[in-house]
């Protein structure tokens, strides 16, 4: 685990080199096609020298969520386990991770014309108040929202007015999760922001020369999108959608791709500082001893968990 740009497809790909490991992603955005520069995806040549799972699997102009997540991670998990190599999730979408090892409530499907007023509403009144609506009918869902969780929030507010019953006691129905393996569980993680945001303001940048811009008007060229789909919400393609309708200029662009980055860091961070039974690594830009490699110890704390493991 990790927030956004610390390093976490490097350091996959150097455990790789020591243990027999395939990928499965955990990204919310990498599941879709063609999205490949704003989501910094592995390129062709990477994934030939180390599998990855659930990576490109949808067009950008479909949905998917943690429970279909969990339902294609399971399988893929025990198919890897198998073939006597070991699964090696990777990512940084923190409501996965949570969904595939606690289970999730048998939810009503999803009601396209309830969405769609809801997302009306939003547009009109914006996100804070959609989030007072949440809390005012499900304060215990609404607590462990922030008001920009736009997709959970709409979620929250499509599930009570399906059924007239909250998200929270749909939730608390649900049976007791068995996760069928052993699980150590690592973050790539800094509390040094300045280098955290220095990395993501570089990123973006090398984004923008790579043709992130290009991209968003070939995805809007193929597809059949609007800026509320799934898709386009993922960080930095909802900026580009907006510069290419002249709402912002370039610079514009820039500033705000690398705060709603910055922000997504910022929530995964709070993810991680309150999840159980995680091991701390130190990112590769970060230097916790003169002269030493941290990716290297960040390979060699997981290599030595694995070896106990194994024994």
């Amino acid at each position: 685990m990790g927030p956004t740009a610390s390093g976490k497809t490097a350091l996959a790909e150097r455990l790789a080199e020591q243990w027999p490991f395939e990928v499965i992603s955990v990204d919310s955005a990498l599941v879709y096609r063609d999205m490949n520069i704003g989501t910094a995806k592995p390129d062709n040549d990477f994934l030939q020298r180390l599998p990855h799972h659930l990576i490109n699997i949808r067009n950008p102009d479909e949905s998917y969520s943690a429970a279909e997540f969990r339902r294609d991670a399971l399988p893929l998990m025990q198919a890897i386990t198998e073939r006597g190599r070991i699964p090696l999730l990777v990512g940084g979408t923190m409501l996965y991770y949570k969904i595939l090892l606690e289970g999730i409530a048998d939810l009503p499907p999803a009601d396209e014309a309830i969405r769609a007023q809801i997302l009306a509403d939003a547009d009109i009144h914006g996100w804070q108040v959609m989030h007072e609506r949440l809390q005012a009918i499900d304060p215990q869902a609404a607590a462990a929202l922030h008001p920009n969780h736009s997709q959970r929030i709409q979620r929250g507010l499509e599930v009570f007015y399906a059924t007239g019953e909250t998200l929270s006691s749909h939730q608390a129905r649900q049976p007791k999760n068995i996760f069928p393996y052993q699980v150590s569980q690592f973050a790539l993680w800094t509390e040094d922001r300045a280098a955290l945001h220095a990395r993501i303001l570089e990123r973006f940048e090398i984004m923008m020369s790579q043709g992130f811009i290009e991209e968003v008007a070939q995805l809007r060229s193929d597809y059949d999108l609007d800026p509320d789909m799934p898709s386009m919400r993922a960080v930095g393609y909802r900026q580009v959608w907006d510069y290419l309708d002249n709402k912002i200029d370039r610079s514009q662009l820039l500033e705000q791709g690398t705060a709603a980055t910055r922000q997504l860091a910022k929530r995964q961070l709070t993810w991680l500082r309150k999840w159980p039974n995680l091991q701390r690594l130190c990112p590769d830009y970060e230097q916790p001893l003169a002269g030493s490699d941290p990716q290297l110890s960040a390979v060699n704390k997981i290599s030595s968990v694995l070896q106990e493991l194994s024994l």
